[in-house]
This record gives C-alpha cells, structure tokens and sequence, in this order.
C-alpha cells in the first residue's frame, strides 16, 4: 500500500502479519530517490502505548500524511504494523518509520511479541527513535514501555553490533511538573533497565552510552493547547535539520547502510528479528497480575490522596512545623499499604511485590515535598531561636565565642530532636543536607555579626582618637614652638596606647587568631598616626593665615598682650623681626612631619635663607643658604613626612612678607602722627627769646591788674575755641588741610559762642558773685558741648575729642 500526497509519500514497511513489504519498498526508495542519497540520509522512528499521537506527532513534526484516529469515533488501533514516509522539507534526506502502537486492545491480551519485534527492528534499523509517551506514565512499568524496552535491549546487543541510537523522549500532555524534575525520572529508569539487562560477554563493562544517546522533551497538549503544542513541534522540527552532521541528533552513528542498500539491509534485520524465540510472550498470570496489581495500587493511590487525615497533615505543615509529623504519616501510609497487601494477596508474587514497591515509591515521592517544608521549618525556626539566643547572650555581656558556640550547639540539637519526630518509617530520607545548611547558615550569622561587631569596636576606638587627637594636635600646631612635635609624639603615644589596651581587650571575647588580632591592632596604632599626619597636613594647609595671625599678635600686643599704642618711643625694627621670627618658627614646625625623634635643621636653613639673607646677601654663605630652598626635598627628611617643601616655604615667606608689609607701615605712620601731635611747644630759644623781649609788657601787666582779668578772659575764650575746633586734630593731617577745614568751623563756632554768652547775660542774677561766676562755667561747658556738634558735623574724617576746661586757675 502507498499513500502520496503532497509530495509526501507514505509505504507500509510491514504489514500488522508481520510480513516485510519487498515491492512497496523498492517503489518507496524510487519515488523519494532515496539510493541517489548515499550515506547522507536519516532514518527516525517512532514507537509508544496506541493512541498515544504518535501519528499526529509525525505528521506535524515532518509534513508527512500518516492516518490519524479519529477522536469522534473513540479510542482504536489506527497504524497496523510499521508504514514509512519522507519527512518534507528536511536536509538531508529523512525517512520516518510510524510503529504499531504497544498495549492496544485489538491484539489481545497475549499477543505482544509483534510490539517487541517491532521495537527491535526500529532501535536496529532507526538513528533516531521517539518514544512517545504520556506524561502521567512517568514512573510506571508497562505504560512507560519498561518491560519492552529490557527485552529489546537484552536481544539488540547478542544480534546486532552497536550503532549509537539516539532515544528521544517525548513526553505528551505534560503537567505543572516541570521537566527538570521528570527528566532525571527517565533517565535514571533507562539506566536501571540497562543495568539489570544480562549481557553477553563481550559487552559486560559496555556503557550506555556506547549504545544510545538519551534525549527527554515535553509538549502540551495538542487537544487543549492546540497552538502552543503547534510551536513546540516546530521548534523540534530544527533539531532534525542536518541531523547525521557533527554534532546533529545522530552525529556519532555508526555502521551506516549505504541508501542503496537500504531495502536489502532492513528485510534481514526483520527476518532475524522474526527468528528469534527470546521475544515470546509472558505467562499469561503474570500479565493479569501485573494488570490487576496496577490497578489496585492506583485505588490506592488515589485513596492516599483524598484521605481526610492526610490532608489535614499537609495543611498543617504548610502553616508551620507540626508535633508528632513522622507518626501520624507512617500510620497512613502503613494503612494505605497494608490495604493493598489484603488486596493483592493472591497474585503472581513477584508482581505484586514489585507493584507495591512501585506504589510505596509513589507515595514517598507525593509526601516528600510535605517532609521538605517541615525540615524547612525546622531549619528557620532554629535558626530564628539561635539568633535571639545569640543577641541576648551579647547584650548580657558574654564572650562572643562562647556565647556562640554555646547557643549553636543548643540550637541544632533541638533541630536534631524535631528531625527524629518527623522520620518517616517507610522511607529513608536523609536530613544531614538540611542540618548541615543549618550550620552554615548559623556560621554565616555568627561571621556577619562578628564583622559588624568588630567593625563597631573598630569604629568606637577611631572615633576616641579623633577625639583625643584632632583637637589638641591642633591646639598644638597652632602655637607651634620647639615642643610642638615631643607633645604631640607623647600625646599620640599616650592616646594609641589607650586605645590599643582597650581594643586589645575588647577582643580577648572573639576567640581571634594571633595574626588576625595583631594585625586589628597594628591598624589602629596606624589610623591614630594617620589622623596626626592628616590634622598636620590640614594646618600646612593653613601655614600663610597661622603665620599672618602670629605676626599680628606679637607685633600688635605688648609682652602683657595688651595692644600697642604706638606713643614714638617704640622700637618697630626690633618688633618686627621679633614677630617675624616667631612666624617663621612655626613654618619650620608645620614644614615636616616629625612622628619619630630625629633631628632636622629646618629651622636654621630657613632663619639663614629667610631672616638673615637681607643683611648677609653678599655673602657666599648667604648665597648658598638661598640655593638651598630652590629644592622639592628637605636634608634628611624623607618625601613621606615633607609637608612644605623648600620652595614652598620660599614661595610663602614671600607672600607673608607683602601682606605684613601693610601693617608695618601703618604702624610707623602712627608713630609719627603721635610724635607730631606731642611735638606743638615752641623750640626753647623762642621761648626764651619771648621772656627777654615780652619783660616790659610783663611789668606794665603787673603795675595794671586789670589786663590780667582781660588776658584770663582772653584765654578762656582762646582755650574753648580750641577744644571746639580741635586744632590738634585738624592739623594732624597736614597743616593745609587743618587750615581748610578750620577756615569753615571758625565763623560758625565763634557765633554759637556768643549766642550761649548772651543767653547766660540775660538770666536773671540770683546769687553772689560766685554764683555769677558757676554760670559762666556753665555756659562755658554748654558751648563746649554745642562747638563739638559742630564740629562733629562739619568735620567727618576727625571727629572732635571733648577736653574739660580747667576754670579753677
């Protein structure tokens, strides 16, 4: 019989007799020109339980046009013996073989020789052979094609020579479970079934292998999930295009038929396969056992599952770890058994032995995840109850080591003593793998803790030596002088010990490897070094501002540090070197770093270069000494301590220079001043040139008294004008600008004097003449007052000093 359509054409290879189809072959290989091909072709099969879609599967996978059962009709046999086809669209040339299907009802009871030859003959003459299986078959014996496969594995290795076939299992209408659980399933099944297979000797150490190469895929459902089932296929379908290449599907085969001999070569396999007696059928009380032991461990199966107690006991565990877990689920599961034992007691016993391993494998494999989650209860509870325990053990003040070691100990065995109540007694599940997840999650809390609180201690002690350091290294810096460097040396001695004794201390709890805890230790001593270095570096920084605020300290207060006031008598050359001198002390302390007790002559370099350059720079010494700052390094100091180097200090004195220059000069211009305004007498020769000249005016004054009440008059006037005026002010700017600006005062002020005299003259006269004469004072101290305003108004760069007038003389 040949079907074609579409280019495709479909041959039966052998008919449901068992008799191999000669012509119909040869007419196949023409049509497809199949001998053209070479050894460049592939040959897959398909073999599964009867109406498994096996045909449906083909047809969608290679465009080929096998008969399919019709769902609307019920459940029958459709392929009838093995029809072959040419897959449609695949490079290089694929034949596809569509089996009978296994365990179908048309053939009886006991007539499964044709399945097994049938298997035979596609495992010898396939590169590729799909086994299509539903994926609830999983686990089981017949409907997994187990029984078959051990026989047809047991005649292919003592009639034919290995070809490394490849095993494709497709596994149908897959469930919620995903393929890496199902996948391991299969494979560790394949490989029991090849273990238990005897074996001749030339291939009793032969691997697996050697012989196959095991693929597992899942697809939907065709029926429920049409289109998604349609993706799967066509993504399967890449994998067989150059299938027989380097690492193809079929890569590595071996023993290739050449196509031409092809027809030949599958009509000897078949007929060898015919003659061989090891593919007879079971006894006949085997196979009803082995169909009634199913069945009854599936009731039971399904019995386990809808069981109240079990239920409850599955609910209960997912809320949190139940009490008694391993008893309460041994005695269901060894009721569930022992139902089937009652049951099944008068079959083939080897059957129901194995079917009833099969169900208490099932039963074990559904309760398991239940066992899971309880372990994992277990685990996060006693891991939750070691970390309370723990941080009450360190808040109390116990070792850290101890403490640990005490509350992990307690912790796993109360973990040891939930894993005995939860065994279960018809299964030997290992619990070390939690227990020892336990333990390291318990070490990685402990590690983590321990980190944080070293890393506590750590920065408990630094922040004490910033405390004990920063300030007073800059106190120290600042009034930098020859004991500025010994007291910090003796405060950062003093201070890291301290530290180190506490830290020291602090650790003894922690149970620290030697190594570990010096080198903790030798940090710190480390960081309470770095915090001088950087506080020192931070002050360099500053070096010009603190040698500015020295100068001005020293030059603009006196030895009680109250201000100067330049007076004239001052010595301002010796005062500025002074303050200069002590500022270039500090540059020499703030230059270098000087943590270690050595020498330097810093200080003597920059006094020669510095101070003493002006006087001695004609000098080759001198000359010299100024080379030596045109340096990046100091003698002696290493790089690592310079925190000035020589060119800098050059470059900052300089500087300092120009901005002190400033207050120098206007210190000298108040002494000046000052000895100007003190300097307003006569020179003695006029003075003694007036009494020699003015003796007869003298005595004509003392012959006539009332020249004196004139000239008291007159210089009381005289001596208020003064005041109002500030005559010594004025002129203390120059003596043009003094007359400039008296020139505007004098009209002014001598008006307000008078107006105030007339005023007092028109008060009436109430007293004595000494009453006459407190008001003249009085009118005297209120022009004072009123010549100050005016002054004060039209003068705003010196303001007027009030100076009381002596009336007593």
């Amino acid at each position: 019989i040949v079907i074609c359509a579409d280019a495709a054409c479909s041959t039966q290879l052998i008919d449901g007799d068992g008799t191999f189809n000669v012509s119909g072959v040869d007419h196949f290989i023409k049509e497809v020109k199949l001998e053209e091909c070479g050894l460049s072709y592939a040959v897959v099969s398909i073999m599964g339980p009867q109406s498994s879609g096996k045909s449906t599967l083909l047809n969608h996978l290679f465009g080929t046009n096998f008969r399919e059962m019709d769902a609307f009709r019920g459940r029958s046999q459709t392929t009838k013996g093995i029809w072959i086809a040419r897959c449609a669209g695949i490079e290089p040339c694929t034949v596809v073989m569509d089996l009978e299907g296994t365990d179908g009802r048309e053939r009886g009871e006991d007539d499964t020789a044709f399945e097994k030859q049938s298997a035979l003959f596609a495992l010898a003459v396939s590169d590729i052979v799909l086994i299509n299986m539903w994926c609830h078959d999983i686990g089981r014996e017949q409907a997994a094609n187990k029984p078959l496969l051990k026989t047809v594995f047991q005649v292919m290795m003592r009639l034919f020579s290995p070809r490394k076939t490849t095993l494709m299992f497709v596994i149908r209408d897959k469930t919620r479970t995903p393929l890496e659980n199902l996948e391991p399933v299969l494979r560790e099944d394949i490989q029991k079934i090849w273990d238990a297979v005897p074996k001749p000797q030339a291939h009793k150490e032969t691997p697996l292998s050697d012989f196959f190469n095991v693929e597992v895929i899942a697809l939907n459902s065709y029926e429920e999930k049409e289109e998604l089932f349609k993706e799967q296929v066509a993504n399967l379908r890449q994998r067989f295009f150059h299938s027989v290449a380097p690492g193809g599907l079929a890569g590595d085969r071996r023993g290739v038929v050449p196509a031409n001999a092809f027809a030949f070569s599958a009509k000897q396999m078949w007929q060898v396969i015919k003659d061989n007696k090891d593919l007879d059928l079971p006894a006949h009380k085997v196979m009803v056992a082995t169909v009634r032991c199913e069945e009854i461990a599936n009731e039971k199966f399904a019995g386990f599952i809808a069981n109240e107690n079990w239920r409850e006991l599955e609910e209960a565990v997912h809320s949190g770890p139940v009490s008694g877990f391993g008893k309460k689920l041994s005695s269901i599961l060894q009721s569930c058994l022992s139902e089937y034992d009652t049951e099944a007691t008068y079959f083939e016993e080897g059957v129901r032995s194995s079917k009833r391993q099969q169900l208490q494998e099932k039963l074990l494999q559904l309760v398991q995840p239940t066992f899971q989650d309880l372990l994992g209860h277990l685990r996060s509870g006693a891991l939750e109850n070691f970390k309370d325990a723990f941080e009450k053990a360190l808040n109390a003040g116990e070792a850290f080591s101890a403490s640990a070691d005490v509350c992990a100990q307690s912790c796993v065995s109360k973990f040891d003593k939930g894993c005995e109540e939860a065994v279960i007694e018809q299964a030997n599940w290992d619990t070390s793998k939690t227990r020892e997840k336990l333990q390291r999650d318990i070490e990685a809390h402990i590690s983590s803790v321990r980190t944080a609180k070293l890393s506590e201690l750590t920065t408990l002690y630094e922040s004490k030596l910033n405390a004990a350091l920063s300030g007073p290294v800059e106190a120290l810096l600042d009034g930098a002088n020859d004991e500025t460097w010994p007291a910090i040396r003796k405060l950062l001695r003093r201070e890291g010990e301290l530290a180190v004794y506490g830290l020291s201390d602090a650790l003894s709890g922690f149970d620290m490897d030697e190594e570990t805890r010096n080198k903790m230790l030798t940090d710190l001593e480390n960081y309470a070094r770095g915090i001088v270095e950087t506080k020192a570096k931070e002050e360099a920084g500053r070096a010009l501002m603190r040698m500015k605020d020295r100068f001005t300290t020293i030059f603009s207060h006196d030895s009680d540090s109250m201000p100067r006031i330049w007076t004239g008598k001052e010595d301002i050359r010796a005062i500025t070197k002074m303050a200069r001198s002590a500022s270039l002390k500090l540059l020499s302390v703030m230059a270098v770093i000087r943590l270690e007790d050595e020498l330097d002559n810093i200080e003597k370099t920059l006094t020669l270069a510095l101070v003493n350059s002006t006087s001695n720079s004609a000098t080759s010494k001198s000359i010299s000494t100024i080379d030596s700052l045109a340096s990046s390094t100091w003698e002696q100091v290493a790089p690592e301590k310079t925190l000035i180097t020589p060119v800098q200090c050059k470059s900052l004195w300089r500087q300092f220079k120009n901005e002190t220059e400033y207050t120098v000069t206007q210190a000298i211009s108040a002494q000046e001043a000052n000895r100007r305004n003190n300097n307003w007498l006569p020179p003695p020769w006029a003075i003694l040139a007036l009494v020699v000249l003015g003796f007869n005016e003298f005595m004509t004054l003392l012959r006539n008294p009332l020249w004196l009440g004139v000239l008291f008059v007159g210089y009381l006037v005289s001596k208020a004008l003064w005041v109002q005026l500030n005559i010594s002010g004025e002129f203390q700017h120059g003596a043009l600008p003094g007359l400039l600006s008296l020139s505007t005062k004098f009209l002014p002020t001598v008006m307000n004097l008078l107006k105030k005299l007339a005023e007092e003259g028109q008060a009436p006269s109430t007293n004595t003449n000494q009453s006459s004469m407190n008001s003249s004072a009085s009118a005297q101290s209120d022009v004072t007052t009123n010549g100050e305003s005016s002054s004060s108004s039209s003068s705003g760069s010196s303001p007027a000093k009030s100076v009381p007038i002596d009336t007593s003389s």
